[in-house]
């Protein structure tokens, strides 16, 4: 008698992405990923978006920051356009699936992948004895955040894409180690001008909330004068603007500028690069600058109106929770019987 021949399961399209609140959210975060997150909110496609609290606690957060830095990273998705009635939003904590799904992962994982991910080497560093068990573990934790939900796509950075293969690989060896097809193989989605803002101190790293200087990035937080004043003394050149890409391949701050003003205008670098080539830096910063303040000051507006009621926020994030808590937990018992383990059934 043959083998029945096991029928590919077919996964509904769903996108999962998330954020960590572990600091003010800067330019990078909203065209690298808010911007995304907005445009991804289509009829028939169902969008779920996390604040990613649990993996901010891989290192240390001071619990008041934590707690500021989470009701700021929710209302600047909701600012940004982030719809909580056509998307999920809810911070992590509140949905346990997540961690349980992380330890099994954790035993699915193997010490060697998690040893190759260079975001633990580039963090730890030399001082690798004294990191946290949770940010050796964190990439595991990562792919439970995406596979509770069986989500297919996920939205994401060129420095996150590593993760995601990671991800990809345990959802396949779970499927190898217990005979099913029950795990996605998820989909980075990486594309559009600025999917990697860079510092506009220096343009070969990577602008971040963590950077020491606050004139290297934007803040969503920024007044229009502020943003105005950070891009008029950003880091450039004396070389006028080139009139192809190539010219921009040596020159990691211009090139920086112009995929901001491309995001930011919703256009490509190549027709930025047409528009202004050979001008100075002198007259496109202002272009720039004032691009910039058109885009950003009205989320600054509203981030603030939000931050002034933050029950309405409580009850935001406690509803994202209890969606996004229907969806993962029969994923997860299913996951418990798969794996072998007994459990009492929910009445």
């Amino acid at each position: 008698m043959t083998e029945p021949v096991q029928t590919p399961q077919v996964f509904p399209t769903r996108i999962f992405s998330g954020i960590q609140p572990s600091g003010g959210l800067t330019l990078g975060n909203y065209l690298g990923a808010l911007k995304r997150f907005v445009e991804m909110q289509k009829d028939g496609v169902e969008t779920i978006y996390c604040l990613v609290d649990m993996h901010a606690i891989t290192v240390w957060q001071d619990p008041a920051k934590l707690r500021q830095q989470t009701y700021e990273a929710a209302a600047a998705f909701m600012a940004a356009g982030v719809d909580p009635a056509r998307s999920i939003l809810f911070n992590q904590s509140q949905v346990t699936a997540h961690v349980e799904l992380g330890w099994i992962f954790n035993c699915v994982a193997r010490m060697g992948w998690m040893g190759r991910m260079t975001q633990w080497k580039d963090k730890a560093g030399k001082n690798s004895e004294n990191a946290s068990l949770g940010l050796f573990a964190y990439p595991a934790l990562m792919a439970a955040d995406i596979l509770a939900y069986k989500a297919t796509h996920v939205p994401v950075g060129e420095d996150q894409k590593q993760h995601i293969e990671l991800t990809r690989d345990i959802a396949q060896k779970f499927n190898n180690d217990y005979g099913v097809n029950f795990f996605p193989v998820t989909e980075p989605v990486i594309e559009g001008a600025a999917t990697r803002v860079m510092s506009l101190r220096d343009g070969t790293k990577k602008m971040s909330k963590s950077d020491p200087s606050d004139q290297s990035r934007i803040n969503l937080t920024d007044d229009a004068d502020a943003i105005a004043q950070k891009i008029r003394k950003a880091k450039t050149d004396p070389e006028p603007l080139p009139d192809t890409l190539d010219g921009l391949k040596e020159r990691p701050e211009a090139r920086n500028l112009v995929n901001i003003y491309a995001a930011l205008a919703g256009t490509s670098a190549e027709a930025v690069v047409t528009e202004y080539a050979g001008a100075q830096f002198g007259s496109f910063k202002p272009k720039l600058a004032e691009l910039a303040v058109s885009v950003l000051s009205p989320i600054t507006t509203e981030m603030n109106r939000l931050m002034q009621d933050r029950a309405e926020i409580d009850r935001i994030l406690a509803d994202g929770s209890d969606r996004a808590d229907a969806i993962a937990r029969p994923i997860l018992d299913q996951v418990y019987d798969i794996v072998g383990m007994i459990r009492s059934r929910r009445r």
